[in-house]
């Protein structure tokens, strides 16, 4: 029997991380994937955690109400939250089948202080790395985060890591 995977996305970095993340995860299931847009219902970037984590859950909810027939819907706001020693770059990912419902947060990293300023003055963290480091629609490629860490790190196995973390309530033993 077929599962189908909602990721309230069109992004192909958010599908693939979800994709990977499910297959690793749930390696018995014959799963199908299919990105949608959806809206997450809070500001375009989000600028707290609960912000962010409200965002995914928006975006899950929302998949959930348009494709109610899927077995599992998948939500992933990227967001970022100053502190005192900087700002944070950081997504959520909620995943939530007609049963359950899990969450899960990437690693935190901090973003450089020109990039930051310019969030803070209202552009969203992808079109700051753009501008500051002359690329061109990075957030569907490698993100902030392989941009800062020069790949090491790219963004599909950033999302990838906390997917996995979030499928964990899904497995028999939970």
């Amino acid at each position: 029997m077929q599962n189908t995977v909602i990721i309230a996305s069109k992004n192909p970095v958010k599908i693939e991380a979800t994709k990977a993340g499910f297959q690793r995860m749930l390696k018995k299931k014959d799963l199908i994937f299919e990105g949608v847009s959806v809206p997450s219902n809070v500001s375009d970037q989000p600028m707290t955690h609960e912000e962010t984590r409200k965002g995914a859950s928006n975006r899950s909810e929302n998949a959930k109400s348009k494709f109610p027939n899927a077995d599992f819907w998948v939500g992933i706001e990227g967001g970022v939250h100053q502190d005192e020693f900087g700002m944070q770059a950081f997504a959520w990912i909620v995943v939530q089948s007609n049963i359950k419902k899990s969450q899960a947060q990437t690693a935190v990293f901090y973003i450089p202080e020109p990039i930051a300023k310019m969030v803070t003055e209202g552009i969203e963290l992808g079109e700051a790395d753009d501008i500051y480091f002359g690329r061109s629609n990075s957030k569907q490629k490698d993100g902030a985060v392989g941009i800062l860490t020069h790949g090491e790190i790219d963004r599909k196995a950033y999302y990838e890591h906390a997917m996995v973390m979030a499928l964990i309530p899904f497995l028999k033993y939970s």
